[in-house]
């Protein structure tokens, strides 16, 4: 005799089957088989693009391709061209982002990877107009302050604060003031900053306004929102937020380890930390060292960045992630996090005059060269940095993000200053 199946297991398990079925679907959707786009730049990769020895051509390729991020953001949400926020990046295959080869919607903090670079372009490229994509966006991010002076994690009816997110619309808010001298970015900045100053933890941790599953590194996780708070000392005349930041980035030092590693901090549950988030802890330590001009903070962000050079292959390629010991953990690279590293690099030259520091600095610009398209006629392919190498790697497949061609461009911008004689940039300009 057979029992019947329980209708309360039942109801249960279509939903989950259906899930499943809907992920498979997804899956063969976005396979670059069906995509033609993204079909054709994986091939046109294997060969690797033309690389110009002079960074002009692909600086003036990769800063136009964040405005057009920043029109097709501001045209998806009607506003005026030019003036709103920047589209997170551009897909070439299906996704339930967006559907398939279209620019992605933008997210908050997604802004904040241009600010700085968009005006520091400005002037070293003589176009105008540049600054004012960056006012527009960091006005943009106005409209996405909390009462409580954070900046929302996401677009949720309820919004959450997130101190990641805070921390870099400082860092913008600050860029802005200094560039138009306005009153409202003063404002907002005094704001983003009391609300770090007054959630940061006495032991110099944030566990509000992050992911849950952040706890255990969560002094290194916001290492850049301590250089922020940093940075509005000295900008704000704010002693106690130059003292709470001093906390926050003892704390990240207390974290690392002898041979300069910086414990796993993504939040993510992954092996192994992301190129991304070692590289803003490192960037997090060496500005905020400069800004306080504590030599020790500055000494473990080199350790750390010396590390990080050795672990990118000869190529140019920075692993997507990384082990406790500098090994690579993943097969694919992150091109963001290669540039990130290659400003690390500049700065830390910029900072100690050591000619040691520009060793990988040639190699990982080269080699982030040769994955941009400057041929394609495809206004989201051409001049932007995809999320990694190969492009079909797992992580952001199939993507050009704003985060990699903004960094891109702002290394590219340190060392062609650097290659002219050019006094450096102050590190908010391209944050």
């Amino acid at each position: 005799m057979h029992s019947r199946p329980d209708p309360a297991l039942r109801a249960v398990a279509l939903p989950a089957v259906a899930r499943a079925m809907v992920a498979k679907l997804q899956r063969l959707r976005a396979h670059p088989i069906l995509n033609p786009a993204a079909f054709e730049e994986s091939w046109r990769e294997r060969a690797g693009h033309a690389v110009d020895p002079d960074h002009r051509p692909h600086l003036v390729a990769a800063v136009d391709w964040l405005a057009r991020a920043q029109d097709a953001a501001a045209q998806g949400a009607g506003d005026e061209k030019g003036k709103g926020g920047v589209a997170r990046g551009y897909s070439l295959a299906w996704s339930p982002m967006c559907g398939s080869c279209a620019w992605q919607p933008p997210v908050p903090g997604g802004a904040g990877e241009i600010i700085p670079v968009l005006y520091s372009a400005s002037r070293h490229l003589r176009r105008s107009a540049l600054a004012d994509r960056a006012e527009y966006a960091a006005l943009w991010e106005l409209d996405l302050q909390l009462p409580s002076g954070a900046m929302r994690a996401s677009w949720t009816e309820r919004p959450a604060p997130s101190v990641a997110n805070t921390g870099q619309a400082l860092l913008d808010w600050l860029a802005a003031f200094r560039e138009t001298g306005a009153g409202i970015f003063a404002g907002a900045a005094r704001r983003a900053a009391w609300f770090l100053l007054a959630t940061l933890g006495e032991d110099g941790v944030w566990r509000q306004g992050r992911i849950q599953d952040a706890n255990r590194h969560a002094a290194l996780f916001d290492a850049r929102a301590a250089w922020a708070l940093a940075e509005a000392g000295r900008r704000l005349r704010a002693p106690e937020c130059r003292a709470a930041a001093a906390r926050a980035l003892r704390a990240v030092a207390r974290q690392q380890h002898e041979n300069g590693w910086l414990p796993e901090c993504s939040g993510s549950g992954r092996q192994g930390a992301l190129a991304g988030t070692v590289a803003d802890t490192i960037r997090g330590l060496l500005e905020g060292g400069r800004v306080l001009e504590d030599e020790d903070l500055i000494a473990r962000a080199a350790r750390a960045a010396e590390r990080a050079a050795l672990a990118m292959d000869p190529a140019g390629r920075f692993p997507g992630s990384l082990a406790s010991d500098w090994r690579p953990a993943a097969s694919w690279g992150c091109l963001s996090g290669t540039a990130q590293m290659a400003t690390i690099w500049l700065r830390l030259f910029e900072t100690t005059r050591e000619i040691r520091w520009l060793e990988p600095v040639d190699t990982a610009l080269r080699f982030l060269k040769s994955t941009q398209n400057r041929v394609s006629t495809d206004p989201g392919v051409h001049g932007g940095i995809k999320a990694a190498y190969p492009l079909g790697a797992e992580h952001g497949a199939y993507q050009l993000l704003v985060s990699g061609t903004a960094g891109f461009a702002d290394a590219l911008l340190r060392d062609e200053r650097r290659r002219a004689g050019i006094a450096p940039m102050v590190a908010t300009e391209a944050a």
